[in-house]
């Protein structure tokens, strides 16, 4: 993943790259954007063969600092700049907002911001909750904002998708890409409206009772194993089980022990922190994008422990 990060900043605390402008404060978004080295606009060209014969229906996008080539699109294809895309941020949470961090992509080819919201607390703990943005300038993917909403005690992100209350919004990049965004903006107009349901299913959650035996039965449902597995299978399961349950009698947890919040916050802590089994070339690129879509063993979790309660 390094080596796709081209530029980027952060606050505080070093990232898991080791790349980019660190700063004691969360800047607004004008110093965010040269900061994170997005201060630049793409344009579009037309298409050519050798011969000068142009490809009809489509274009190149192109950074206009460098001429460099981010992808080709359909005529369809409508350019949100980075600009407009912390101009967007801005005016969905009223300008109040400082960016933690920001950056770019493979190239230029995608980009994100992350910004803080106002603290909140769900059943009395410290939570900070974040809306992630992120942009494609190479017609691979939609323009995507979601809230991720962080417990602070243990810095574990809690992406629960709700049934009452929309988490993320996406469009692509064809239409009316302004009155989009402006559909956009009133649909995270409904943030508070997701915490708060967040809220009311945390203390739900918190007053749901789970036995040690009905967690070890969920963790057989997680990792399962039979008599044909393979040994390595069998042993990276059994690793995968005590490395939930070290999460799960953590110091940061007691007061939820034993219930399915407890159980859901020790697999976000798992997932969040724990050493991947598999270190791709590409797993922490996996992990911004789990970010925006939700984890599948966090939501496996949250299937199982829903139906006890």
């Amino acid at each position: 993943m390094a080596a796709n990060v081209e530029s980027m900043f952060y606050v505080r605390e070093k990232p898991w790259h080791g790349l980019g402008t660190m700063v004691e404060e969360a800047p607004t978004s004008a110093d965010a954007l040269r900061l994170a080295g997005l201060d630049w606009k793409v344009i579009q060209k037309n298409i050519q063969v050798v011969g000068g014969e142009r490809i009809a229906n489509y274009k190149a996008n192109i950074r206009e600092t460098d001429g460099s080539v981010l992808g080709v699109v359909t005529d369809r294809y409508k350019i949100v700049q980075n600009e407009e895309a912390f101009s967007f941020t801005d005016s969905l949470i009223d300008g109040d907002v400082r960016y933690e961090t920001a950056g770019s992509l493979c190239g230029g080819k995608k980009i994100w911001l992350l910004a803080k919201l106002p603290d909140t607390e769900l059943v009395g703990d410290k939570t900070e909750p974040y809306m992630c943005f992120s942009n494609t300038h190479d017609g691979s993917g939609a323009i995507r904002v979601c809230m991720t909403p962080v417990r602070v005690v243990c810095n574990n992100t809690l992406n629960l998708a709700l049934n009452s209350a929309s988490r993320a919004w996406s469009v692509r990049h064809t239409g009316d890409i302004k009155t989009k965004l402006h559909e956009a903006r009133l649909c995270l107009e409904m943030a508070n409206s997701y915490m708060e349901d967040l809220g009311k299913y945390a203390d739900h959650m918190a007053n749901t009772k789970v036995s040690d035996d009905e967690i070890r039965k969920i963790l057989d449902e997680m990792f399962p194993v039979d008599d044909e597995s393979s040994e390595r299978s069998k042993k990276s399961a059994e690793k995968a089980k005590q490395e939930y349950m070290v999460c799960y009698f953590a110091p940061d947890l007691v007061n939820f022990m034993g219930t399915a919040w407890g159980a859901i916050n020790a697999m976000s802590d798992m997932i969040s922190h724990s050493e991947p089994r598999r270190k791709t070339a590409n797993y922490q690129e996996n992990n911004w994008r789990r970010i925006m879509d939700g984890h599948a063993m966090m939501d496996k979790m949250v299937s199982l422990l829903s139906v006890k309660a």
